[in-house]
């Protein structure tokens, strides 16, 4: 088991499940409405069964809604504060924009609490229904300038769409302007039936294929090139866009049509991004900071679901990078991505 040398680290990828969910106001109920139910206890935690419509989707514990249950772990993980963000199935890109709204609002308000809680342990980051872009950038608007919340958990795909589609440039224009984190998650990933095996492997396999997707099509899209001041982070390291990136670049170099398109080179592009640390593994990680940059990766655990890093911290502590590296990964990367003072932690 890998020690932590120090609580000093900020995670970025950890998710809230509300203890409650917000009963459905409207006439007629969606198929995918989700809601919370009793489930036994467990462990010594209480449990909550999350259903999207009639089906079990999830099973969580205290951990997710529980200020003073997560406080208590930050320590052996190696940290000092938590960014919160929504279980992503919850962003609910589904269903109608309008009933989507008063759910994601739920989740930001619950999010705010959490952080108002915490006595500055915790920063959050909201959910804004991106399936219509008007009511997004209105939500976005709560969340950060109501709420407080440093920014947004995107999914890496609405409906189908990629990220990098050029649809989601206001939104994107709009995040830029007040300074929001954007943290982009994998969710409901193409490829599913390509895996053979139990449910699990669409988190083990398919979501890290979507999030180098969603990656790469921000560099293909050349979307900070239009809007160079925008922070945007990918989830699991960044998934495969690690080993495409060689690819595209002398994709770009044979193929005119490519190399027409990209309006900067794509390594350039690509240290312009933040991952974070989620990859449960020292070599690939060293590989990522060679890759990015060491100005470009932030911790993350996926706290605090069963398939989290236990010690995102210690984990970056034993790679061997220098002290200003180390320390940079730990909490100085996720300042600046947050938009933090700098002598914030230090």
């Amino acid at each position: 088991m890998l020690t932590p040398r120090c609580p000093c680290g900020i995670d970025l990828h950890a998710h809230v499940v509300p203890e409650h969910l917000p009963a459905y106001a409207g006439r007629q109920l969606p198929a995918l409405w989700p809601s919370m139910a009793a489930a036994p206890p467990a462990g010594g935690l209480c449990h909550r069964h999350v259903l999207v419509g009639a089906k079990q989707y999830r099973t969580v514990d205290e951990r997710s809604w529980s200020t003073a249950r997560r406080l208590a772990d930050l320590p052996a993980m190696g940290l000092q504060h938590q960014v919160l963000s929504p279980m992503p199935e919850l962003l609910s890109y589904w269903l109608e924009p309008a009933d989507a709204q008063p759910l994601l609002r739920h989740l930001n308000e619950t999010i705010a609490a959490m952080v108002a809680e915490s006595a500055g342990a915790f920063y959050g980051l909201g959910a804004v229904p991106l399936q219509d872009i008007d009511l997004a950038i209105t939500e976005l608007r709560h969340a950060v300038q109501t709420l407080g919340l440093h920014g947004v958990e995107i999914g890496s795909n609405v409906n189908g769409v990629v990220i990098g589609d050029p649809r989601f440039d206001p939104f994107f224009e709009a995040c830029a302007a007040l300074g929001a984190a954007v943290f982009v998650h994998a969710l409901k990933p193409a490829g599913m039936d390509r895996l053979v095996g139990p449910a699990p492997l669409q988190q083990v396999l398919a979501y890290p294929t979507d999030v180098g997707l969603a990656a790469a099509s921000v560099i293909t899209g050349n979307l900070l090139v239009r809007h160079p001041t925008l922070r945007i982070a990918f989830s699991h390291g960044g998934g495969t866009l690690s080993a495409l990136l060689p690819r595209l670049a002398e994709g770009a170099r044979i193929f005119p049509a490519l190399r027409e398109q990209l309006q900067q080179p794509v390594a350039e592009q690509a240290r312009q991004l933040y991952f974070d640390t989620l990859v449960y593994d020292g070599a690939t990680l060293r590989h990522l900071v060679a890759s990015f940059g060491a100005s470009q990766l932030m911790l993350g655990s996926d706290y605090p679901f069963n398939f989290h890093e236990r010690a995102p911290a210690a984990r970056v502590q034993a790679c061997g990078f220098d002290d200003a590296t180390t320390a940079a990964l730990l909490h100085g990367n996720a300042r600046r991505f947050l938009g933090l003072p700098k002598e914030l932690n230090a």
